[in-house]
């Protein structure tokens, strides 16, 4: 087929793209992706958006990078703490380095004992958390916002496959943080997500904000008419690792693929059994079940038939699809995943159904493409590699993979759960060494409600004091501090940081 032929085709399936490049990889490269299940690699997949890759991993550089020269700049600046005007000389290189300015009450007292430099970490940590927020909400570099073009052609196609709002549960490990923008590339906005341990999301407040938006739609007529015959569409992601199975894996199903699969499966079937026995109306409910390989980030789609009706047992393998349509046409890879899904469905699936997954196949396969040429191979980080714990209701601006632990809570007692697991990780990944862990408390508010900003900061506040006792120790000893911040979802304004445990009496600048 000719080169113009497939790049039309391929703009009828996944949108306009960039002219495609042909990627070799050295000899030394091929070598490493022979250890893997992938395999040689001789070249990108006729599905493959490689401008939207290249444009995702700019963003995951500039970002991560910033967090990567905290540790470097620190280690250079304990070394010159006794030093002539040191305070004026670390803010210089602080500015020059990080871009933000050190807290002066911290560096003043490098005089008379040895500098803080756990204080100082977190400190960094926040501060270029909040330069990452800033920059997501200022200008949209993933280009998913509300209103966006991507934002609305999504809208759009999740309307033409029969659903009306896509709520996607991840587990909360940072390795799934990016699932959405990056492994699946759905527009942020376009999903309701909220992230919990082991993908075992709350099915009370799951049914809660189905009511609120079936209500809304009543009412409103958004995101369309109650008369519509579309459904809410529930998705669980939970995670499985390729490479080390046994250790790698949910550490809240104990590194067992089947429990988290049958664990995630059952939530959902839970959810939409209380919303038939409440509503009369289960039917309103589709249910999918997708598993990611953290190494990797191919996932394998349990497919469901037109009941929702799922055998854990089959399943589509995008990593499988990838390989035996490597050297395919666009048509010919289209018509091989839309197959695919037919055979591991366990009955007739709705056509809607279909389409949806075929397009969520399809994106995931640059994905893999973008993991191989970041890397040479799967992720080097195989285990947890968080900076920083993400409490409470929000973060609407994490998207990259291994940046944060969610742990999504309105109080730290029923959190508490997801909240230990964090800490578990946290001690292994900082205090190991000696630092802290830095938490970001963050709770999301409607600016149209009267009084609304104010209740969100004493959540902040009720929340940290909550940690403060819970984890008292760590706490007293500077091995976890916490930064309190709120956002109003109305706006597309960044987070407005308003408390922090590195204030020297109330707190200076966080």
């Amino acid at each position: 087929m000719a080169y113009r032929t497939l790049a039309k085709n391929k703009e009828r399936f996944l949108g306009p793209t960039a002219p495609r490049k042909r990627h070799f990889y050295s000899k030394d490269a091929q070598s490493n992706l022979g250890n893997t299940s992938i395999g040689h690699h001789f070249g990108f997949h006729p599905l493959t958006d490689q401008l939207v890759n290249s444009q995702l991993r700019d963003y995951e550089l500039e970002v991560k990078g910033r967090f990567d020269k905290i540790v470097p700049f620190l280690k250079n600046l304990s070394a010159s703490q006794h030093e002539n005007d040191f305070v004026a000389l670390a803010q210089e290189k602080a500015k020059s380095v990080l871009g933000f300015e050190l807290p002066k009450h911290v560096l003043e007292k490098a005089w008379v004992r040895p500098l803080d430099m756990r204080a100082l970490f977190a400190w960094c940590v926040f501060e270029v958390h909040k330069h990452t927020s800033n920059q997501f909400f200022n200008s949209d570099p993933l280009q998913g916002s509300e209103g966006s073009r991507n934002a609305k052609t999504f809208q759009n196609f999740l309307h033409e496959c029969g659903f009306h709002l896509l709520d996607i549960t991840p587990c909360a490990d940072g390795r799934l943080a990016h699932s959405i923008a990056y492994a699946l590339r759905i527009p942020f906005s376009s999903v309701r997500r909220r992230s919990h341990a082991g993908a075992l999301f709350d099915v009370e407040n799951t049914v809660n904000r189905w009511v609120k938006t079936e209500h809304k739609r009543y009412r409103e007529g958004s995101p369309n008419g109650a008369n519509e015959p579309t459904r809410y569409l529930k998705v669980v992601l939970y995670h499985f690792s390729s490479i080390s199975p046994s250790h790698q894996g949910c550490a809240a199903h104990g590194s067992n693929d089947e429990l988290a699969a049958s664990a995630g499966l059952q939530r959902l079937r839970d959810f939409r059994q209380t919303v038939e026995n409440s509503f009369c109306c289960g039917a309103s409910v589709d249910l999918l079940l997708i598993g990611l390989d953290t190494d990797t980030d191919a996932i394998r789609v349990h497919v469901p038939d037109a009941e929702s009706n799922v055998d854990l047992h089959k399943w589509v393998s995008v990593l499988d699809i990838y390989q035996a349509t490597r050297n395919s046409s666009v048509d010919a890879a289209m018509s091989n995943i839309d197959e695919a899904i037919q055979i591991a469905s366990p009955g007739r699936t709705d056509p809607g159904m279909v389409k949806f997954i075929s397009r969520l196949i399809a994106n995931n396969i640059s994905q893999i493409d973008y993991v191989q040429e970041l890397h040479n191979g799967p992720y080097p980080d195989a285990g947890h590699a968080e900076r920083f714990i993400g409490v409470g209701i929000g973060f609407k601006e994490v998207h990259l993979r291994n940046l944060t632990y969610f742990s999504h809570l309105d109080t730290v007692e029923e959190g508490a759960p997801d909240l230990d697991v964090g800490v578990k990780i946290f001690k292994g990944l900082n205090i190991s060494q000696d630092l802290p862990i830095p938490v970001v408390i963050r709770f999301d508010y409607s600016g149209r409600v009267p009084g609304a900003r104010e209740r969100a900061i004493d959540d902040c506040k009720r929340v940290d004091n909550a940690i403060t006792s819970r984890y008292r120790e760590l706490v007293e000893s500077g091995l976890l501090h916490t930064c309190l911040t709120i956002r109003d979802r109305d706006k597309k304004n960044p987070a407005e940081v308003v408390g922090s445990s590195l204030h020297p009496a109330i707190q200076e600048e966080h």
